[in-house]
């Protein structure tokens, strides 16, 4: 188990402060926003209340997290990391061991809603089965503490965040690092794309409070499938 601290600061709100990424984070993270950066900062129509969104990116080996408030125009990033697990330790105590890192990461960051990644049938059966386990276990810990969990295909994900769905791994990390004011896209990738699920949850998140608001029904057209 590795314990890495970062500071990410938003040039703008100036909230940002220190965040231990807690046990099991391998996360490589740049310390100060680039000179200049207009961090965080989002466009009007985007603002709402203050919001936590815990994203992850699921794998039985790797499990991306990315927890990310939004409070006014600002975006901040208070983890990420990664959960591994080491192979030849049976299945059920990989697991358990995701279960109970994301169950940790519920109770210290209290999020609104859990936002994760949906199985992607075009990947290998045996690569299909291994992300849909642990996609279970972490919807397993949402459930037990009554967080409300909400699903996005990566089609979705790289839509929200770089206008299009059909982005390379390597133009999502560069816009996660631009729109949370980091000098570097997150390293590895999986910390990177559990940060992407989450602000595309986020971004979605006023437009579904105001349709639910409205009495509308479709919600879930607008914030993804429901878990």
């Amino acid at each position: 188990m590795t314990y890495l601290t970062a500071r990410w600061a938003c040039g703008r709100c100036r909230m940002c402060g220190w965040a231990d990424l807690g046990p099991s984070a391998r996360l490589r993270v740049p310390v100060v926003p680039s000179a200049g950066a207009r961090a965080g900062v989002r466009a009007a129509a985007q603002n709402g209340d203050p919001m936590i969104v815990l994203g992850i990116d699921p794998g039985t080996a790797s499990t991306g997290f990315g927890v990310i408030e939004s409070a006014g125009s600002c975006l901040r990033a208070h983890t990420a990391g990664v959960i591994e697990t080491r192979a030849g330790v049976a299945l059920e105590r990989r697991l358990a061991e995701i279960h109970a890192r994301v169950g940790d990461l519920l109770e210290e960051y209290r999020p609104a809603a859990v936002a994760i990644e949906e199985l992607y049938f075009g990947a290998n059966a045996r690569t299909a089965f291994a992300v849909g386990q642990a996609r279970g276990v972490v919807l397993l810990a949402a459930g037990q503490r009554g967080v409300p969990s909400r699903s996005y295909t990566p089609q979705q994900v790289k839509d929200a965040v770089c206008g299009h769905g059909r982005a390379g791994k390597e133009q999502v990390g560069r816009m996660v690092a631009r729109l949370l004011g980091l000098p570097g896209p997150p390293a590895p990738d999986h910390a990177a794309d559990a940060l992407a699920v989450a602000i595309c949850d986020l971004n979605r998140a006023p437009l579904a409070r105001a349709v639910a608001g409205a009495g509308g029904t479709r919600t879930e057209a607008v914030t993804g499938a429901r878990a």
